[in-house]
């Protein structure tokens, strides 16, 4: 993948589609979603510290988003079966989508080449997005570090 192919979203563009299948194996996508905001996270590996911090502070103040009218979706590479063990492992209260053909994350600009140690390889750079009711992304954060990273998105979510 070239850097030219890397979506580079803007805040106020309209949110690329996407499908899932919650954790009711029912299948939705984000049209279904219309009418609710969204807070789309971007994570780069299930059971992994920093990742298990990030997921856990979301399901710790998801009723703070949840009456700020947001809804909260987890997205990596990892399969369904890994998803299943992190969402029991850690009672996560919100879906987490399976992108193992990177189409969400490709779609959303976070597959990119990273550089660890010296071996560069592709993957998700951690980033959220807050999609409107309308479908129409409000807010980016781009290259989380996750300590305080979800009181920015109530911060954000909390704003007229």
């Amino acid at each position: 993948m070239s850097s030219e192919a890397i979506a580079v979203l803007k805040v106020g563009d309209s949110a690329p589609a996407f499908s899932f299948t919650n954790h009711e194996g029912k299948n939705l996508t984000l049209a279904d979603l219309k009418g609710q905001r969204v807070v789309l996270y971007f994570y780069p590996k299930d059971d992994t510290p920093g990742c298990t911090k990030e997921a856990c502070a979301f399901r710790d103040d998801l009723g703070k988003m949840q009456s700020l009218r947001a809804c909260v979706i987890g997205v990596s590479a990892d399969d369904a079966r890994s998803h299943e063990k992190f969402t029991q492992k850690y009672q996560l209260t919100f879906p987490l989508i399976a992108d193992t053909d990177t189409a969400i994350s490709q779609a959303y600009g976070v597959w990119q080449e990273k550089n660890n140690y010296g071996k560069k390889y592709f993957g998700i750079v951690r980033s959220t997005f807050i999609i409107d009711e309308n479908g129409t992304i409000s807010h980016i954060f781009r290259r989380v570090k996750v300590d305080g990273h979800v009181e920015k998105v109530l911060a954000a979510l909390a704003q007229p």
